[in-house]
């Protein structure tokens, strides 16, 4: 039996954004949010606080920009009280149970890890239905392993010779990138500058951060905000026995690519 992620008549998806720098992504989808709004009448998803694990991001420009309230624990001054390092994710569990409390009031149902640089643990986890998007197709495999994960993605796709770039959106999971897949963006073709020497590692650098800010506009911003409306729709829904992913009854175990 499928179960719908959201239900569009218990009242629009109630959505916490979560970010740690320019919260980019965030704004997009508070943008294709306006305009759904706009050209609907209604928008059957509301983003009701920003939050952030950084002091400085602009969490409060965001806040400012949308009259939204926003809720900032910075990260490294919590380890620093407790004289821990930030690898220490026993530790992090204190701090990821500390923010759930903290986002409590706002009765969000989904947080959408719109730049969140933190790794979530299971309070974090099991708090909200998270939503992530990652910079690589996820739906690729090596051994029956995903290909390109975590913060390299991009730069490892293009040096395995890879002729295009996507982003994915995925639940978020116990394992870092493991998540279920939901949306992938179209492709973004890959450009080598000619001459370029990939064999050398500030060259692979810079190659690599051109490809991830073009990856932003035609995949980040084309995927997340529509993973938000179509779970705020209903059409996204979960087969109750397994788990597996369903769009509009159909099953989308490597997720729905977005074509063009």
């Amino acid at each position: 039996m499928l179960r719908p992620l959201h239900d569009p008549a218990a009242g629009a998806l109630r959505v916490a954004g979560l970010i740690s720098g320019s919260g980019s992504n965030l704004r997009r989808i508070l943008e294709h949010r306006r305009a759904l709004a706009s050209s609907r009448g209604r928008a059957t998803f509301d983003v009701v606080v920003v939050f952030s694990d950084t002091w400085n991001s602009r969490a409060a420009e965001i806040g400012r920009d949308f009259d939204l309230p926003v809720v900032v624990r910075d990260i490294a001054a919590f380890y620093a009280a407790r004289g821990a390092p930030r690898r220490d994710l026993a530790l992090r569990a204190e701090y990821d149970a500390a923010t759930v409390e903290a986002l409590r009031p706002f009765g969000a149902r989904v947080a959408a890890y719109a730049g969140y640089m933190s790794i979530a643990t299971r309070p974090l986890i099991d708090a909200f239905l998270g939503v992530n998007v990652h910079p690589a197709d996820l739906a690729l495999e090596l051994d029956g392993r995903r290909r390109f994960t975590g913060d390299q993605a991009v730069r490892d796709a293009i040096l395995a010779g890879r002729p295009e770039l996507r982003s994915t959106t995925h639940i978020i999971e116990p394992v870092v990138d493991g998540g279920r897949l939901l949306l992938v963006s179209p492709p973004v073709p890959v450009v080598v500058p000619p001459g370029a020497d990939l064999g050398d590692r500030e060259t692979a650098r810079r190659v690599a951060a051109e490809h991830q800010e073009r990856l932003k506009e035609g995949g980040d911003w084309l995927v997340f905000p529509r993973t938000l409306e179509w779970l705020a729709d209903g059409r996204i829904a979960q087969d109750e026995r397994t788990g597996a992913l369903h769009l509009d009854g159909k099953p989308i175990p490597g997720g729905w690519r977005m074509e063009g």
